[in-house]
């Protein structure tokens, strides 16, 4: 057992380590609700790429991208790592300390300060500034989020929303862990986004039923793709999915 302990240790190292050093950054938010000039906290991790490159907008959930000490969480450092590993670049972004919040789980859903309309707003900030950075390759950008911020990927991807015609860059794709799909297939989702979505077949807070409903609507409007697991088994392909 410690054998084995001491090799997941190992291996959660050599991940952690496989990333690029991390940059703090300051993004503009394209959110005017509080007037100009609201900045984002970010965290740039830059792929050793020979040439422009791909890059990921990490979007936390309702709890922040931190640990309990402040620092960014084992996951969050763990997909900068992956996406490092691949060759894409990857920017963590915060949305929650620049505007005095440090989680809004607690929070009830239609009581929130900090909504959707305000996650759609800084992720297409982050991703205008990802697509000025000669490193990146603009024409490849993507998101991942969870949760909360598997919400904003399907918020920022779906074309009916009207402050999506300001000009912004969009994602190519998007990656949406376990996304609350209520809003976006109550509103009619359009997208030329590629989205996967990753849900759990178990999850009371975010269901996967309308997340299914979503994928089966939008196919071959949008292409998108369901994967179901439960809490305790790794996602896998299951029956009910679509594509386009």
């Amino acid at each position: 057992m410690r054998a084995a302990v001491r090799r997941a240790v190992l291996a959660l190292a050599l991940c952690l380590n496989a990333a690029q050093a991390q940059v703090d950054v300051s993004i503009e938010s394209a959110d005017l609700s509080r007037g100009p000039g609201l900045m984002l906290k970010g965290f740039w991790f830059e792929a050793a790429a020979s040439g422009p490159a791909p890059a990921v907008v990490l979007l936390h959930g309702c709890d922040g991208p931190y640990d309990t000490k402040g620092l960014l969480s084992v996951r969050t450092r763990e997909y900068a790592a992956l996406l490092n590993r691949a060759g894409l670049h990857a920017l963590v972004l915060d949305s929650l300390t620049p505007r005095g919040e440090k989680q809004i789980c607690t929070q009830r859903n239609r009581v929130r300060l900090i909504t959707q309309a305000h996650r759609r707003l800084d992720a297409l900030a982050a991703l205008d500034w990802l697509a000025e950075k000669p490193e990146v390759d603009a024409s490849r950008l993507g998101l991942l989020g969870w949760s909360h911020g598997g919400s904003a990927v399907l918020a920022v991807t779906n074309e009916r929303h009207e402050d999506l015609a300001g000009g912004h860059r969009m994602p190519s794709f998007g990656v949406a862990f376990y996304p609350g799909c209520e809003a976006e297939l109550r509103r009619g989702y359009e997208s030329h986004s590629r989205v996967l979505l990753l849900l759990g077949e178990a999850d009371d807070w975010t269901p996967a039923a309308p997340c299914r409903r979503l994928a089966a609507r939008t196919c071959p409007t949008a292409s998108i793709r369901a994967r179901a697991c439960t809490w305790a088994a790794m996602c896998r392909p299951c029956s009910a999915r679509a594509s386009g």
